[in-house]
């Protein structure tokens, strides 16, 4: 007997998992709201068409709408958008705040051909990094700058590769 060949999922995560309010987890009007844009890329530098990418994070005052947050507020702090065509994604939010001594951050799932699970990664805002962050601290100095967005004309820039040279460093949860 031969294996099986094995097969990847997808592409129908962009397809299937979105939702009305995905890319904007606030309102357009709403003060101080921001573009987090990016594009995926694949081990190959190619642009990943069919990706979805998922972001959770606290409100600007560092509390998030679970039962389990002590200070809970009224923010959704969710967003999920397919990347485009273009490999390009866009997430409207406002920055979040610190969390239990960590450094103001957005949590970031990406769901993609080829993986069988999610990868996980983190987004930091270099200017909100003057205390330093103990998760970011156990990263490499050499692939920190993985992590941290680029400042923008109307918020951030934060590209994601799965693989190869430029890899964003991804967290085993």
């Amino acid at each position: 007997m031969e294996p099986t060949p094995s097969q990847t999922i997808g592409p129908f995560l962009h397809i299937g998992l979105p939702w009305p309010d995905g890319a904007h987890v606030v309102a357009g009007d709403t003060p101080d709201a921001i573009w987090i844009r990016g594009a995926v890329y694949d081990g190959a530098g190619e642009l990943v068409p069919d990706a979805l990418v998922e972001t959770w994070q606290a409100d600007p005052d560092g509390t998030f709408d679970h039962p389990d947050s002590p200070g809970r507020c009224e923010f959704r702090g969710f967003g999920r958008c397919p990347t485009d065509d273009n490999g390009e994604y866009e997430i409207r939010t406002l920055l979040p705040g610190a969390v239990d001594g960590q450094a103001p951050h957005i949590d970031v799932s990406v769901f993609a051909r080829g993986l069988l699970n999610r990868v996980i990664t983190r987004i930091y805002f270099p200017h909100l990094l003057d205390d330093g962050d103990p998760l970011l601290d156990t990263v490499p100095e050499d692939r920190q700058h993985t992590l941290i967005a680029q400042r923008t004309d109307d918020g951030y820039r934060f590209d994601i590769h799965l693989q190869g040279p430029n890899e964003t460093v991804f967290f085993d949860l």
